[in-house]
């Protein structure tokens, strides 16, 4: 049996006191805190060595799923160990403290003016954002501030202020969420026949006098598609000259973001509208940075309220802040600025390109499988697939069962019905990011091809028992 050391010597390396037993052979699984479940509802009397309870721990953890056979995740959930480093070496870093750590704070500003001018920002500087814990968090900031412009508007023109609207497609639920926790009624338009996202002439039923804004997703979740945000901007246009009504329009790229102007490069959708007042995007996602940071931009200051800025006296400094928490980790932030130095555009093109072939090369997989019409084939916007039943009445099973099968060898592929008017449409959706090769999707479309195979008839006894077989 292989020991370890554990326990750490005395200070100054001096031995252990006369009677006291010696750990310095004895196996993690022998300790006295192996030998007993970890606790669970109660903080232990005693200290427990540390390399015994990191052992324990990653016990635990290493029954979670695999993560790169998650395959529902947008997320990252791979990274380079350059990454690890900086992440280890800004575990201190407080970004709420920009007096304490100023070189933190030029970062993150280093960020917002890169992803800015990513998104085409009108020239002279004058567009501004920060980072926050995610993209719905950046999604909530960009709906705060439309909600307080529209409020603004309204006052100054003697008009009613208490019964705001956002119009939008099929949304993340940080919407739903956005507008139940601050009070606006939230349009969804429901989804046409054919569609796959808000259509432009959809938008005139919708939208009115208490309407604070559009949302326009670039990369819906359930579809992987881009909405046609030029020509929502252009409706917006001439909904304005027909009505009066000058709604604005923000973008939520919390996937597209980062993968449209890498490459997608004659995709119209940012700043160069100027229909569009605010993006928020998700650095954790196609951005490839670590968990958790999102980003949110707006066209120029003048979009951003003042009186949602607070300047803050705090550790040391006074500095304006803006977001719906206060202490975070710097770590993710400084993340997103290695891939962006380290990748560059050229970088983000390759590592994009690559995995909206190996989304294609899934595509054709599934295709020629038989049962299943293609929603999306990995062509035109987010490196993903996605698919449904073409007779979901005579298929012999559901895409939930394939769903189960494919989980039986470690697969997380989700099965959902799409949102409102046509939810009776189950779809199954595979998202190809970084770190997720070409090999191992093809491992993927040879037990999708299996489990449909067993789904069939082929072999219903095998996927109704699973079993160990020597």
């Amino acid at each position: 049996m292989a020991l370890h050391q554990v326990g750490r010597p005395a200070p100054g390396g001096e031995p252990a006191p006369q009677g006291a037993p010696d750990t310095s052979v004895e196996d993690v699984y022998a300790t006295r805190l192996s030998r007993r479940a970890l606790p669970k509802r109660r903080v232990p009397e005693r200290e427990a060595d540390p390399v015994a309870v990191l052992a324990l721990i990653r016990d635990e953890l290493a029954m979670d799923g695999n993560s790169s056979q998650n395959l529902a995740t947008f997320c990252t959930t791979w990274a380079e160990p350059e990454v690890h480093a900086l992440m280890d070496a800004c575990l201190d870093k407080n970004m709420i403290d920009k007096d304490e750590y100023p070189q933190t704070a030029a970062i993150e500003e280093r960020c917002v003016r890169m992803l800015a001018d990513l998104w085409h920002s009108p020239s002279g500087g004058a567009a501004m954002g920060c980072s926050t814990t995610g993209s719905s968090e950046a999604a909530m900031l960009g709906g705060l501030a439309l909600k307080w412009r529209w409020r603004k508007a309204r006052e100054a023109a003697g008009r009613p202020a208490d019964r705001p609207n956002l119009v939008c497609g099929p949304v993340q639920v940080c919407w739903e969420k956005f507008a139940r926790y601050f009070d606006v009624e939230l349009r969804q338009v429901p989804l046409e026949e054919g569609a796959t996202g808000l259509r432009p002439h959809q938008l005139r039923a919708h939208v009115d006098e208490n309407t604070i804004g559009v949302v326009a997703i670039l990369g819906v979740t359930y579809t992987c598609d881009y909405e046609p945000v030029a020509e929502l901007a252009a409706e917006l246009d001439a909904v304005q000259r027909d009505t009066g009504l000058d709604v604005p329009l923000h973008v939520d790229a919390a996937s597209g973001g980062f993968v449209a102007p890498f490459v997608h490069p004659d995709v119209v959708w940012d700043f160069r509208l100027e229909r569009v007042a605010s993006i928020n995007a998700s650095g954790h996602k196609y951005g490839m940075a670590p968990l958790g940071v999102g980003w949110v931009v707006w066209r120029h200051r003048d979009l951003l309220p003042e009186e949602l800025v607070f300047d803050v006296d705090y550790l040391g400094g006074r500095m304006p802040t803006f977001a719906l928490n206060f202490s975070r980790p710097g770590g993710e932030v400084v993340a997103q600025y290695y891939n962006l130095l380290r990748l560059g555009r050229e970088g983000y093109r390759a590592v994009l390109d690559s995995c909206g072939r190996t989304a294609r090369a899934l595509a054709e997989k599934v295709a020629a499988l038989g049962p299943f019409t293609l929603l999306y084939d990995g062509q035109g916007a987010l490196p993903a697939v996605s698919w449904t039943l073409t007779d979901p009445e005579g298929a012999g099973f559901t895409l939930y069962d394939l769903t189960e099968l494919l989980r039986l060898r470690g697969w997380q592929v989700p099965a959902y019905p799409l949102p409102a008017d046509r939810q009776e449409t189950v779809v199954q959706r595979v998202l190809i990011r970084h770190g997720i090769g070409y090999d191992k999707i093809m491992l993927l479309a040879d037990d999708l091809r299996d489990a449909v195979h067993r789904l069939s008839g082929g072999d219903r006894r095998a996927s109704q028992q699973p079993g160990f077989h020597h």
